[in-house]
Order: structure tokens, then C-alpha cells, then sequence
């Protein structure tokens, strides 16, 4: 036992001190004690955000805005300033956004020190928040995140509570309803009767409905995101997008201009290729219904493991891949690589290295981005080659793992009560 005790205590000093560091500079950076090259991306808070604030203080949504593309759950995160009303709307923001880090970071530390883990997961952590650079405390998607994270490490022992944070975080960003493709069921005891949905579904549900519910008898406009969300473009960072950079060296043109809240591409085939993106979104989801349907093995890490890979699929497929999202596949990453078992190594060091580059190409390049020059182009066909890697590593190991692979006495599907001994859990 000491020698165990030896070895983990200077784990989780290097991991703290590597967290305080890499956190530390990102406070200086946003609170611009240091200038971090290229667009100053703390705008969004300070002058959107702050503005959003003005509105959703007054009882109703942003109606007129079409910015505005956030269920209605998300006014929380805008509002949350307020709980710290001696700072300014911006500061308070920020350190709001470090406090949902330093969160994450505790229950990583504490899922990753229980039997059968690892801290592997953490130092994704520490490392890709770190290496997506302040954008990482410009925007409300590390709140998020926090969210889905204690979400999938409540999954295993507790369904229900799973289930209602999966469904307040569908509220504030939608992707967290992905988390519920992984989870799990329960079989009944012998003669009990037939087997249970999983309870993580119908919590989820309930709780969603409920905050819906509440947001739209309190507040006019609850759902006005749903239309400012149709109408979106291709942003120029994603997967689509890439054709109209490549196409512009050979005189397409349409031209580059800042459209519903990001930069996106106008002109000819834009809604064509938006179009193509939403089918493969909806081809990503049908395959993510076979594989539940399926899949014939359940390990401790499945329903991690799933939950990134259907993340990573709809990333890819987005008409929009902004730097923030990264934080989402950084957090599932975390969670995954928590699990010894896990069959998401290779996706989540692939992540990271997307990570990287998504720093480069924005904010530190992003000029070379918009203008869809030789280093723009490279920085973004490298990223999205990336994270298109990570997907279809993913999902082949997920299908091999819980689909092709034969039940070995280790994972053949067991009574609720075996399961829970050996870790073990079967679809549904």
C-alpha cells in the first residue's frame, strides 16, 4: 500500500502543478496582462455575450438577434456573471469559466483514483484544454463540458442522475444528448419480467422537458434559436469548407463574410455543400442506430467510448467546426482514457494534436484562414485530417469492440447485479 501511495502522490503533484502553470497563463492571457497573437477572441464576451446579458436580464430571449443559436438553457451560462456582481461582466466570466476547469480537473482526479482507472485521462485534460489557448476560457463550452463530464461518470452507478445532466446539458448546447447513445440498461432478475429501457433515457427526457417547459411559459422567444440555427452556412473551418478554400485558387466567386455570428463562405454550391453536410450528419446518425442495435458487448468504458465517437461524428459532419468545440472532444477524451480498457487511445492523441493545430489556424493564423492562402489552407486540411482520422478510428474500434468481437467471459451480457460486480453493462 505505500509503495502504491508513493507512486501516485508525485502523479498528482506534477498534475496539479502542470494544471496551475498551463491555467495561470491562460488568466493572464484573457485578462490581456499578456497579448496573445492574432484576433483578440475574449470580443465574444465583453461585447456579444455582454450584450445577450443586457437582453436575457430583462425576462426574454434575444429575439431580434440571430446570433442567438443557443437552447434555452444556455441563458444560464450567459447570466452566470451576475453570481459575482464585485467583477466587471467579462472578469467574472472568466474566472466563472476557470472555477468549471478546476471542476472537471476534481472529478477526473477523483474517477481517475478508484480501482481500475487510470490518470491518463487527467493529463488530456490539463494538456488540451492548455493547448486550444484562451479560447478555451472565451467561450461557455468548458461549462458544458463540466456538465457532460460528471454526467459520463455518473452513468455507471448512477443511470438517473446521467440521464437529468445529459438532458440540462441538451439545454445548454445540444451535444450532450450524444452522451445517451452509450448508456446502459439494466437486465431485470430472473422471472421479473422483461428487460428496461434505460433509465438514463427517461431521466434525461423528464428533465430536459421540464427546464424546456419552464424557459418557455417564463420567457418569450425560448425557441427562436431553432430558426437562426436552419439558416446557417459553411463555416470556413469546416470540413466542408475546405472545397470553396481549394476552390478559390481556381477563381470560384464567392466571397468570405461574417454571417450569422461566424465567418462563413457565400456564393455559389455553399448550399449545396450545406446540404451535403447535413445528410452525412444524418447518415452519422443512423450508423450510430445500428451499432446500438447491434452491439453485443458492453465493457466499463463503452459508454465513454460511445459517447466520443458519436461527438466526433457530428463534429465532422457540422457545417461549423469552431475552435470552442474542441473542448467538447477534449472532455469525452478525458473521460475515456480514464478506463484502462478503453479502446480510445490512438482518437484521443489524435484530438489533441487537432487541438494544436486549431490553435494555429485560430486565433494565431486565422488572417491566413480567411484569406485562403497556402498556410491557411494546410493549417485546416491538417486539422480536419485530423479529427477525421480520430472519427473513423473511433467508430471502427467501437464496432470491433461491441459488434464483431466474439463475447469472451469478460464481456458476455450478465444479470444487473453481476454486471455491476465485474463493470460489465449490456446495450439495449
Amino acid at each position: 500500500m505505500a509503495g502504491a501511495r508513493g507512486t501516485r502522490i508525485p502523479a498528482y503533484v506534477w498534475i496539479l502543478a502542470a494544471w496551475g502553470l498551463s491555467r495561470t497563463l491562460l488568466l493572464l492571457f484573457v485578462f490581456k496582462v499578456f497579448v496573445f497573437p492574432g484576433p483578440d477572441v475574449t470580443s465574444d464576451i465583453s461585447v456579444i455575450y455582454q450584450g445577450w446579458y443586457e437582453v436575457l436580464r430583462t425576462g426574454t430571449f434575444p429575439l431580434d438577434d440571430v446570433t442567438w443559436q443557443y437552447p434555452p438553457a444556455a441563458a444560464l451560462a450567459v447570466l452566470s456573471p451576475a453570481l459575482l456582481p464585485f467583477l466587471d461582466y467579462a472578469s467574472a466570466f472568466f474566472v466563472l469559466a476557470f472555477l468549471a476547469d478546476a471542476l472537471v480537473l476534481a472529478l477526473l482526479l477523483y474517477a481517475g483514483g478508484r480501482p481500475g482507472k487510470t490518470l491518463r485521462g487527467v493529463w488530456v485534460w490539463v494538456a488540451g484544454v492548455a493547448l486550444l489557448g484562451p479560447t478555451a476560457y472565451a467561450r461557455y463550452d468548458l461549462m458544458v463540458t463540466a456538465v457532460a463530464v460528471a454526467a459520463l461518470l455518473a452513468g455507471a452507478r448512477r443511470p438517473r442522475m446521467m440521464g437529468a445532466l445529459a438532458g440540462f446539458g441538451a439545454l445548454l448546447k445540444v451535444w450532450p444528448v450524444l452522451l445517451l447513445v452509450g448508456a446502459v440498461r439494466e437486465d431485470p432478475v430472473a422471472g421479473e419480467g422483461r428487460p428496461r429501457w434505460p433509465r438514463a433515457w427517461s431521466a434525461a427526457a423528464v428533465t430536459g422537458g421540464l427546464i424546456a417547459l419552464v424557459f418557455i411559459a417564463a420567457m418569450p422567444g425560448a425557441l427562436a434559436f431553432l430558426t437562426f440555427q436552419r439558416d446557417r452556412g459553411t463555416e470556413v473551418e469546416s470540413l466542408g469548407a475546405l472545397a470553396f478554400h481549394t476552390a478559390r485558387h481556381f477563381g470560384w466567386s464567392g466571397q468570405v463574410l461574417l454571417n450569422y455570428g461566424s465567418v462563413e463562405f457565400l456564393g455559389p454550391y455553399v448550399p449545396l455543400v450545406s446540404m451535403l453536410a447535413q445528410a452525412l450528419s444524418v447518415l452519422a446518425l443512423g450508423w450510430l442506430v445500428v451499432w446500438r442495435l447491434r452491439a453485443r458487448t458492453w465493457s466499463a468504458s463503452t459508454p465513454a467510448d460511445a459517447a466520443f465517437t458519436a461527438v466526433l461524428l457530428f463534429t465532422v459532419t457540422s457545417r461549423v467546426i469552431s475552435p470552442q468545440y474542441m473542448v467538447w472532444l477534449v472532455g469525452l477524451a478525458a473521460v475515456c482514457l480514464l478506463f484502462r480498457g478503453s479502446r480510445m487511445a490512438v482518437p484521443a492523441w489524435l484530438v489533441l494534436a487537432a487541438t494544436l493545430v486549431t490553435l494555429l489556424e485560430f486565433p494565431v493564423w486565422f488572417s491566413h484562414v480567411v484569406a485562403s492562402d497556402a498556410l491557411g489552407v494546410t493549417l485546416l486540411y491538417v486539422r480536419n485530417g485530423l479529427l477525421v482520422a480520430a472519427t473513423v478510428t473511433a467508430a471502427v474500434r467501437l464496432w470491433r469492440h461491441t459488434v464483431s468481437q466474439p463475447p469472451s467471459p469478460e464481456l458476455r451480457p450478465l444479470p444487473a447485479q453481476a454486471a455491476r460486480d465485474k463493470e460489465v453493462l449490456r446495450p439495449s
